[in-house]
């Protein structure tokens, strides 16, 4: 991991990275179970997000950050719960300005349209042989309805990053962690398996024995296809020619 890490770290901007968690409705789950494509969508949207956003603070300098972004497909619980973690610079770089600082993001306006790219790019992506075109624009209606708010969008203030190694050896911890650890599982008897998983809602612990059978299926649908890549770089990492070692 620690060479990993290096190399990572060789890649990036010498500047404070800020964390960013990009979760999807419950009711959306499903569809990139069914079809894991889609999941492609996950990364393009999240990372459209913020290059909208910093291209609209100023259109003719068309600022730039760099984002790591980062595929996780499941909950504490090992339920399928597709999500996004990104670590963003703080700042970017303009056609004319050769880095601006930026420490203040809108969350509830990201919250917004981390929802609107999220839906409009599933739609347009959206296989009609596998789904129905309008049971998806009937959801996407009743979405809309109850999250007025948006998406949740969630940036820990204790976990911003202020150096290249250390968003490298977050990424290479965070990527190379197992589903579950061993740990967590406190007994089989040959047929079931006991675990225990701390709820995200109020940090209490949970004990779960189940058939050994499904623990197991739970366990492989998070197993990426071949050739998956579950860390994608965009933005100015991204760029062949991102000057990573000049911006600031």
């Amino acid at each position: 991991q620690a060479d990993r890490a290096d190399a990572i770290s060789f890649k990036l901007i010498n500047c404070r990275h800020r964390h960013v968690v990009f979760t999807i409705a419950e009711e959306l789950r499903p569809y990139f179970r069914k079809d894991r494509r889609l999941l492609h969508v996950l990364f393009r949207s999240a990372a459209r997000v913020f290059s909208d956003w910093f291209y609209s603070q100023n259109h003719k300098e068309d600022f730039r950050p760099g984002m790591v972004v980062a595929l996780h497909t499941f909950g504490r619980d090992l339920k399928w719960n597709p999500h996004i973690h990104m670590l963003v610079t703080e700042g970017a770089a303009g056609k004319v300005t050769e880095w601006k600082k930026f420490k203040h993001f809108p969350y509830t306006m990201l919250r917004k349209k981390w929802m609107t790219t999220l839906l409009a790019d599933m739609k347009a992506a959206l296989d009609p042989d596998v789904f129905s075109l309008p049971e998806f624009k009937a959801l996407v209606s009743s979405l809309y309805r109850k999250y007025p708010d948006g998406f949740y969008v969630n940036a820990p203030s204790k976990e911003d990053f202020n150096s290249p190694m250390a968003v490298a050896k977050y990424i290479t911890r965070y990527i190379g962690r197992p589903v579950m650890a061993q740990s967590r599982i406190t007994a089989y008897d040959g047929t079931s398996v006991t675990y225990w998983y701390r709820r995200h809602e109020d940090n209490r612990t949970v004990c779960l024995t189940e058939h050994a059978h499904d623990f197991i299926r739970k366990l492989i649908i998070h197993i990426p296809e071949k050739g998956f890549n579950m860390l994608r770089y965009y933005g100015l990492y991204a760029m062949p020619d991102k000057r990573s070692s000049n911006l600031v």
